[in-house]
């Protein structure tokens, strides 16, 4: 996943740029970058890796330096961006968040044109670098987003830098979001409304689906209406999203609070205290605590924001080492207690097995009862960066356990009201070593976001589109 930010400015954009961009570090941890609308017509960009330091301390210096009024960055974890292309329309630069299920496809078409692609990330082709070309077959800006949202299959959102000011397009079906802010003259669009409230901005749009818009000095102009059908990812609200943030108009923290309060309706354990693993599961045990009545204790804490995610990184050597070394667990708290620990999913499960659970443990938990916000994953994400594969999904590893084989239908499994689903439950509690184990039911969390069902991609938990 990734996060992209543009700013439109009456003065020098720079400063709203980084403050904006950073304000996305939870959704990558890769690469960092800048661009913008240089004096000399021309894109000035620059690229960082920020796996071992942060965004701010390899950009803080050098963003001084930045000229223009027009500004696009991102957060990035897979290629570096953003990048700098010459087309029939003029000089461009172009970041991108999403995934490209049919990216080898599109670059052999492209490969077979007599065309080149040159920017290799890992071994894989640069999916901004892929995305430019598409849109630079086409005459005109316009035609060429058109072009590529029409292509790719998944999806992609992007902010599109140029003379005329930010081309901003959302994805064809709305899976990420995109959204304008408005502050007196000046404009921003972010994946995050949170980057807005200390920069001085409002919400002022959503864009909807496969909607186009240019946004310059001049103000905002519609430059493709949206579509009929709108998937945004429900797993926002869950864990992805930063807790201050609206999707379609609906906060973060708040349907994580509500997500723990149906999990405590839910529920029959007693315990001492209530405690979420920090910190996208600390909202649902606020909301669990509320409800239930029983107190909310920090057992386990995060030391700074300098460690990040654990599931964000891209190999499971450095998920495993930020994991171990983010949470400190006070022994004060945890001994001789009965502990409910409420997290915002279980994808793979050797975190919350190795790091947090047993640490627990070490410290003398009398019981764990571990309560999730979402329902078990049972398929990889078709639509950005996160899970992969199938088999590293624990509910995956569970199935295969219980059939002592892969099998491709997992209907009985997603039905939480039948024995295959409390035999997998069972496996997974007893694989993480908890003394109780309970996830939250589909449409308790469908409700807890508050958006109808068919305006929700939940493809992560059902299998369909």
């Amino acid at each position: 996943m990734s996060g992209i930010f543009g700013v439109i400015s009456q003065k020098k954009c720079a400063e709203l740029l980084f403050y904006g961009t950073d304000y996305h570090s939870h959704l990558g941890t890769e690469y960092g970058g800048l661009a913008t609308w240089s004096k000399d017509e021309w894109p000035q960009i620059k690229i960082h890796k920020i796996r071992n330091s942060q965004f701010k301390s390899k950009f803080h210096d050098y963003y001084q330096k930045m000229e223009g009024k027009y500004g696009i960055g991102v957060i990035s974890n897979q290629y570096p961006q953003p990048l700098s292309f010459i087309s029939k329309f003029g000089p461009f630069a172009i970041c991108v968040d999403g995934l490209i299920q049919n990216k080898d496809e599109l670059a052999s078409k492209i490969v077979e044109e007599n065309k080149s692609l040159s920017e290799l990330s890992i071994k894989s082709i640069n999916t901004a670098e892929l995305v430019a070309k598409l849109i630079a077959e086409k005459n005109t800006v316009i035609e060429g987003i058109e072009n590529a949202l029409n292509k790719i299959e998944g999806s992609i959102s992007l902010l599109l830098l140029t003379n005329e000011g930010i081309y901003a397009a959302r994805d064809k079906y709305g899976r990420n979001p995109l959204v304008i802010g408005k502050n007196n003259e000046d404009w921003a669009i972010a994946s995050e409304t949170s980057s807005f409230t200390n920069l001085g901005f409002s919400i002022y749009k959503f864009l909807g689906p496969g909607e186009i818009v240019l946004v310059n000095n001049n103000g905002l102009k519609q430059k493709r209406k949206k579509g009929n059908i709108n998937k945004i990812c429900a797993f926002l609200w869950i864990y992805t999203g930063f807790p201050a943030s609206f999707y379609e108009g609906i906060n973060v923290e708040t349907v994580r609070e509500k997500c723990g309060k149906f999990l405590a309706r839910n529920d029959d354990v007693e315990a001492d205290l209530v405690s979420g693993v920090p910190d996208s599961g600390t909202a649902h045990a606020i909301g669990y605590a509320v409800e239930s009545g029983m107190p909310y204790r920090r057992p386990l804490l995060k030391y700074t924001p300098g460690y990040g995610r654990s599931y964000t990184p891209p190999s499971q050597e450095i998920r495993d080492r930020v994991a171990l070394m983010k949470l400190i667990p006070n022994e004060d708290v945890i001994k001789n207690n009965r502990i409910i620990l409420c997290e915002d999913s279980i994808v793979r499960g050797t975190q919350l097995k190795n790091f947090t659970v047993q640490k627990l443990w070490n410290c003398g938990a009398k019981e764990i009862h571990l309560r999730v916000a979402c329902p078990p994953l049972m398929y990889p994400c078709k639509y950005n960066f996160s899970t992969r594969t199938i088999y590293e999904l624990a509910a995956r590893k569970a199935i295969k356990a219980i059939e002592d084989k892969d099998i491709s239908d997992v209907s009985e499994y997603l039905n939480p009201n039948s024995k295959k689903y409390k035999k997998m439950v069972e496996w997974i509690r007893n694989d993480l070593g908890a003394t109780s184990l309970k996830y939250q039911r589909l449409q308790d969390m469908i409700k807890a976001i508050g958006l109808p069902e068919k305006s929700l991609c939940l493809h992560c938990w059902t299998g369909q589109d």
